[in-house]
């Protein structure tokens, strides 16, 4: 990308609107101490002084090392096996068109996707201080790893490498080994639900789309009515984009959240379906 002095110049124009204080209250201190040469020297003390204060603290924001980790993660989970598919590119791409991004927030994105993908990169450095913030945030850690699970089966299926990767985040997140599994089955039963209701409903195939629709929800074929809506109510709250942002949940994210909701939705309405059915 070529240099653009009009988005420079807007760029410059924002960042001095939001310094204003710090600009302002640097000159001041400047012109009494150093007189007019102090004045200047001053405001750009003040602006520079804010500005890098300003990264720093936003480096450490549970949002902002939220936002990081889903990136940076989803580039490990996807050079895990070696390689790095067309699926899984556009699956990332996917996933920051569904947040919105675009500018500076989008490249954000691309290189901490791009710096997953290194080797040598230590994803701890993000996941240690994002676990103790997600300790108490339960269905916002599940939010973040059904993401990177999604990621994970955008080739198709989880590869044992993008497993161990997988893992190795939870165990960062303190999830219990059960936790995981049940992700992984009920992510497992997603993907099958949608790829029965691409295809036309033979009476096999209708019969497999209804049995991920319980996978999904995450109940047994026998379960009663009762247990099925208890299962599908406890899923839709964890899932609910006003509560995950109350909780912590980057605004960009509450979109992905609705997503799982509607899913969630469709489950539902196929087992009450197929069970009036019956």
């Amino acid at each position: 990308m070529g240099f653009n002095p009009e988005r420079a110049g807007r760029q410059f124009a924002e960042n001095l609107k939001r310094y204003r204080t710090s600009i302002l209250l640097g000159s001041v201190i400047g012109l009494f101490t150093g007189g007019p040469a102090g004045l200047v020297m001053g405001g750009l003390f003040g602006y520079f002084a804010s500005r890098m204060l300003s990264k720093a603290m936003s480096n450490y924001h549970p949002q902002q090392l939220l936002f990081r980790a889903t990136f940076a993660v989803m580039g490990k989970i996807a050079k895990a096996d070696g390689r790095v598919s067309e699926h899984e590119i556009a699956f990332a791409n996917a996933v920051m068109d569904q947040m919105k991004l675009v500018g500076e927030k989008r490249q954000e994105a691309i290189d901490q996707f791009t710096l997953g993908k290194d080797p040598d990169y230590d994803i701890g450095t993000l996941l240690r201080p994002l676990a103790k913030y997600l300790k108490y945030r339960p269905d916002v850690r599940m939010i973040f790893v059904e993401v990177q699970l999604q990621a994970a089966f955008a080739d198709g299926e989880v590869s044992r490498d993008e497993l161990a990767v997988i893992q190795q985040v939870c165990a960062f997140l303190q999830m219990t080994e059960q936790e995981v599994e049940i992700l992984i089955s009920r992510m497992r039963a997603q993907q099958s639900f949608h790829q029965q209701g691409e295809y036309g409903f033979s009476p096999e195939q209708a019969a497999q789309r209804v049995a991920a629709a319980y996978q999904v929800l995450g109940v047994d074929e026998s379960a009663s009515d009762a247990e099925v809506k208890k299962a599908y109510r406890r899923l839709m709250s964890q899932h609910h984009p006003d509560k995950l942002l109350a909780k912590g949940l980057p605004e960009e994210m509450v979109q992905m959240a609705k997503e799982k909701s509607q899913e969630i939705q469709a489950a539902y309405e196929q087992v009450k379906k197929a069970r009036k059915a019956a």
